[in-house]
């Protein structure tokens, strides 16, 4: 596995060099620190390396760089939250009942159950939240879906015959010593 290096423009290093400067000034420590290793980082230094230099696990390094890659310098600031709050998940599953009430085909799907995977891609195409599979059985649950298993039945079978075949005694089902062809050759 390759190391993740970032780039950063001339400006965006400098500008990035004045924020660290200033949050140690300010107190926040913690936010210095992520924003040496983003710099550190585009020196050349590896996770592995920044973990020593920092002080820190290099799995909360390697975080560090992911979140400033995606959220940019916010990423890094105290505080902040990457999680959906109540409010915004509440409306989610309200309006995601309406797709799960209607079906799968009704949606576009060629599966005629909803299965915990399947609500979560179609969560995340409607509102852009990914949600694991898992969470999506639990929100189900409150509100209020159970899961359901279909059951197995043979396309061609008789429902009439089978309780009549139940009721056959089991002489007339074993084999005669009338029926067995002879030997004759």
């Amino acid at each position: 596995m390759q190391p993740r290096l970032l780039w950063l423009h001339p400006k965006t290093y400098s500008r990035l060099v004045l924020l660290r400067k200033q949050a140690e000034q300010d107190g926040a420590y913690r936010v210095a620190k992520r924003l040496q290793a983003v710099v550190l980082n585009s020196k050349g230094r590896t996770s592995g390396e920044l973990s020593g230099i920092l002080q820190a696990p290099r799995s909360r390094v390697s975080e560090w760089l992911s979140r400033y890659q995606t959220y940019g310098v916010e990423g890094l600031l105290e505080g902040h939250r990457f999680r959906s709050t109540a409010k915004s998940e509440r409306e989610t599953t309200r309006t995601a009942w309406r797709y799960l009430d209607s079906g799968p085909v009704a949606y576009g799907l060629d599966c005629g159950i909803w299965t915990s995977p399947m609500i979560a891609w179609v969560i995340e195409e409607e509102f852009g939240i990914h949600y694991h599979p898992g969470h999506v059985c639990r929100l189900m649950h409150e509100l209020g879906f159970s899961v359901q298993r279909p059951r197995r039945r043979l396309a061609r079978a008789n429902a009439g015959a089978k309780t009549a075949g139940s009721a056959i005694p089991i002489q007339t089902l074993k084999k005669n010593e009338k029926r067995r062809p002879s030997a004759n050759f």
